[in-house]
């Protein structure tokens, strides 16, 4: 039922801690909270390892499990850099799915104040791109889970204000947040999280503006986990792919049809690439250039 004014203190809630320099399976966690085996982060040498770590759903009394877990988290040797985020998932059992034409109105009004608090890197907005008005009107036409997500790369498939959620685990989640062991400023995310899910249930409209907003929800204005520098050697990765997607797609297609561009990457055995068909089905391919553009070498299914 829709709307209903909720306490945001009752709501409950889940995050997901993502970090590098240790395997998650390494720390010891408390009842209900597990890892995702299929998330891996990226070392400031390129290499993959680290990963996340995702908590039951709980509610404000309970937060301070996430200080806990984050102190073991560090103290096992794990830290964060420019690859990893925060996530916080809150529940929308007070509403159901009566709220999600509410959040959608709420999301694209703002987003971009959220983005801003969370001080969101560009380099991290492929993994937490804009809802869109071709998506609200979408799902408010035929209501689903692929209505409200991105097409094209993989990574940008679940938006910042992540309302396909809703068909997995019953939330929204945000996604702005940077990477932190902090729990100081991991509770702040969670709240801002959870005043901005309360206060859409009960109708409010919310100002798009980040000033007014902060007014709005009675949130801080800052001390929110604050960016990490993205290498260099990252930003040339993310050119590189962005400059040949559009290039080799064709050739990808031909071969896999539902095929859809993860990354481009330079390798001593030529271009990388690597796709996604949807359900973690993924294949690999390399090219070489020659005169008429870049050779398939060969393929196969990761």
């Amino acid at each position: 039922m829709w709307p209903r004014d909720i306490d945001w203190r009752s709501l409950r809630f889940g995050v997901e801690i993502e970090f590098v320099g240790i395997a998650p399976e390494a720390v010891e966690r408390l009842d209900g909270w597990s890892v995702d085996p299929r998330e891996r982060m990226r070392a400031l040498d390129g290499s993959y390892g680290g990963g996340e770590i995702k908590s039951p759903p709980v509610d404000w009394s309970q937060r301070g499990q996430i200080e806990t877990m984050m102190a073991r988290i560090e103290t096992a040797g794990a830290s964060v850099n420019w690859s990893c985020g925060f996530h916080v998932h809150v529940g929308l059992e007070p509403w159901g799915v009566d709220a999600l034409p509410a959040l959608l109105d709420a999301a694209l009004t703002t987003q971009t104040a959220l983005r801003e608090l969370f001080q969101t890197p560009s380099h991290r907005l492929i993994f937490c791109p804009p809802v869109t008005r071709a998506q609200r009107d979408a799902w408010l036409a035929a209501p689903c889970e692929d209505a409200l997500c991105h097409v094209g790369r993989p990574q940008g498939h679940r938006s910042g204000i992540n309302l396909a959620a809703w068909y997995e685990f019953g939330t929204v989640e945000l996604r702005f947040a940077n990477g932190t062991l902090d729990a100081d400023r991991a509770q702040r995310s969670v709240e801002l999280a959870l005043r901005w899910v309360a206060a859409v249930g009960r109708g409010a409209a919310l100002p798009g503006e980040r000033e007014a907003l902060v007014a709005a929800l009675e949130v801080a204005a800052e001390g929110y986990p604050p960016p990490h520098p993205e290498p260099v050697w990252h930003a040339r990765e993310e050119q590189l792919s962005a400059l040949m997607i559009p290039i080799l797609q064709p050739q990808i297609t031909a071969e896999v049809p539902d095929a859809e561009i993860l990354w481009v990457r330079p390798t001593p055995e030529g271009l990388y690439v690597k796709t996604d068909s949807g359900d973690r089905c993924n294949h690999r391919f390399w090219f070489e250039p020659h005169a008429q553009g870049f050779r398939l070498l060969r393929f196969e299914k990761a």
